[in-house]
Order: structure tokens, then sequence, then C-alpha cells
């Protein structure tokens, strides 16, 4: 019976130790390379550095690249009004919270906000091949995962990651804008704590003031786990920031 314990407790916690180190290099794939690089061209990348990124986004989320984009590039062109895709101002910060997955997939699937919003990344063969593919790259990923860990540890961890990375996801959108410091005149705000968790996106009010910068922390007290990745991938030659410094939008 104790060894019975003894192992679900280990599978327990060595799967949720892996399953918050995927969501990390998920987070830190969704702000670098998503975000800041190919939303708001804040950072252009190496062609390996393009295919790590892609690989572990398919891998851990499925998500197709111009999806995202476009949502992002509308919610920033209609920011809390209703043609926002996810604004907590029309809907409530709760219902977002909840329901930010539901509404992100609403925007994606609409091939309008994707022709008018991404435009500039047509599907290459590879997405046509592979990336398209939102459940090849998510099997792949578990059977990967399951080689690795064994299927138990990889449940724990596919289960932890799953909801760790939606949670985290919503509440930049849904809490990012509703409760939090406003240091600029924007309706997002900032979140430390939210920060941590999601890479440096929960500093959503400098973005929103900085939309172009690749640098979400603005002050000295605050911490952007991506901008300590991306430092050194511009000492490697594996990304270029293309703005020095902070660069505040002039209505801001």
């Amino acid at each position: 019976m104790f060894d019975a314990v003894d192992s679900f407790l280990g599978h327990l916690i060595f799967g949720t130790v892996i399953g918050v180190a995927i969501t990390t290099a998920a987070n830190l794939a969704t702000t670098v390379f998503l975000h800041r690089g190919l939303s708001h061209r804040a950072i252009t990348f190496s062609s390996p550095a393009r295919w790590a990124f892609t690989v572990v986004l398919w891998l851990t989320t499925g998500i197709r690249v111009r999806q995202w984009v476009a949502v992002h590039r509308k919610h920033h062109a209609h920011t809390d009004t209703v043609d926002d895709p996810h604004s907590p101002a029309v809907h409530g910060w709760w219902q977002v919270q909840l329901r930010n997955y539901a509404m992100y997939r609403r925007a994606a699937r609409d091939t309008t906000n994707v022709a008018r919003y991404a435009r500039d990344l047509p599907p290459t063969r590879a997405d046509r091949i592979l990336f398209d593919h939102a459940l090849l790259g998510l099997g792949c990923g578990i059977a990967i995962l399951v080689m690795l860990v064994g299927p138990w540890t990889a449940a724990v961890a596919a289960v932890v990651h799953i909801n760790y990375y939606i949670a985290a996801s919503s509440a930049v959108n849904a809490i990012g804008h509703h409760f939090g410091r406003r240091p600029y005149a924007n309706s997002a705000t900032n979140l430390q704590w939210l920060a941590l968790l999601t890479a440096g996106e929960g500093l959503h009010n400098n973005h929103h003031a900085a939309p172009t910068s690749a640098k979400l922390a603005h002050r000295w007290y605050e911490i952007d786990l991506g901008w300590l990745l991306i430092k050194p991938m511009t000492w490697m030659r594996l990304a270029r920031v293309r703005l020095d410094g902070i660069r505040v939008a002039a209505d801001t």
C-alpha cells in the first residue's frame, strides 16, 4: 500500500514539475516569438530560431501562428471595444477568464480576421504539411512525453500544462485589463505575479503603452522573463531587436 502511495506521489510531483516546465517553454515561445516578434515586429529571428519556436508551439499548444497573430492584432486595433475579440470591458473580466479560449477560437476561425490582420504571414509548405495540423502536433508532443517519462507522469504533466497555459493566457486578457497598476493611460494593467507566470505578459499596461518595444519591463523592479531569453539570443545572433530602449506611443 505504501509503495502504491509513494508511486502515486512520485508521478504527481514529477508530473507537476514537468507540466510547469512545458508551460514555461510554451509561454516563452508565445511571448517572444508570437507576440513580440511576429505580431508587433519588435524582434526578427534567424531561421533556426523561427523553426525552434514554431516546433515548440506546435508540440505544446497546437497554435496556428497566423491565427494567433491575427487575433492579437485585432485586439490592439480595437482594444476594449465591442470589436475586441476578448474584452473584459465588454463581457466582464470573469467571463473572459472562463471563456477566453472559446473567444479566441471564434476569432481565430474567422477567415476574414486572418486575411486582414495576418496577410503578411501567408501559409508556407511546412504549415500545410505540419504546423497547420494542431491535433497532429499535440499528439506528437504527448507521444514524446510518454516515451520520456511514462504514461502516468505524462498524464499528470499534460493536465497541469493544459490548465496552466489556458488559465494564465486567459488571465492576461481578463485580469490584465481589470486589476492592477496603470502607470500609463491605457485600459491594460500591470501585475508582476502574473508576469512571472506568463514570461512577462502580465506587464500588460507597459506593453499597450509601447507595443513595438521588445522589453516589457519598464522599471528596475519589474521582471520580464521573456527579455531574459531575448538578450542572450541577440548575443548569439539568433534574434535582433528592432528598436533600442522603450518607445512609448505618443498618445499614451
